[in-house]
């Protein structure tokens, strides 16, 4: 009686593995295909989100150029304009000369800037991570 009841035991036992074996094989394979959809979902709302940036940067710059255009027929405006009591020669050196005040004004501003910035290393990030190497090193010799 006994092998009967163990060869019964055999059989269900087996019957009730093979559907969690195939019940896992069927998650494995429902996860891989989530994460590659999920990637392919990424790279085409990327792909997408690029051409988006690309247009309007062209766009941005496009905007700079004219704009530099419109800075430079202003200027030559401020001397047609000042060469009505001046000579033209004259009126291009003033619309020079506060160009250049102008210009060294800026460029001495952005030094201070700079300097006030310091080193370009991040010094804190590199202190908390030697903290957080020597706090593992600590930790391990324990």
């Amino acid at each position: 009686m006994q092998p009967q009841s163990s060869a019964a035991n055999r059989q269900a036992g087996g019957a009730g593995q093979e559907p969690v074996a195939e019940l896992v094989q069927r998650a494995s394979q429902q996860m891989t295909e989530l994460v590659r959809g999920e990637l392919a979902l990424a790279q085409a709302e990327m792909r997408q989100k690029g051409k988006r940036y690309g247009l309007g940067g062209g766009l941005v710059g496009g905007a700079g150029v004219v704009a530099f255009l419109m800075l430079q027929a202003l200027v030559a405006a401020v001397i047609a304009a000042l060469a009505v009591v001046l000579p033209v020669w004259a009126a291009a050196l003033v619309a020079a000369a506060v160009l250049g005040v102008v210009a060294a004004v800026l460029a001495l501003g952005g030094k201070k800037q700079v300097n006030r910035a310091g080193s370009p290393t991040p010094e804190q990030t590199i202190e908390n991570v030697k903290a957080d190497v020597a706090e593992i090193k600590e930790s391990a010799q324990r």
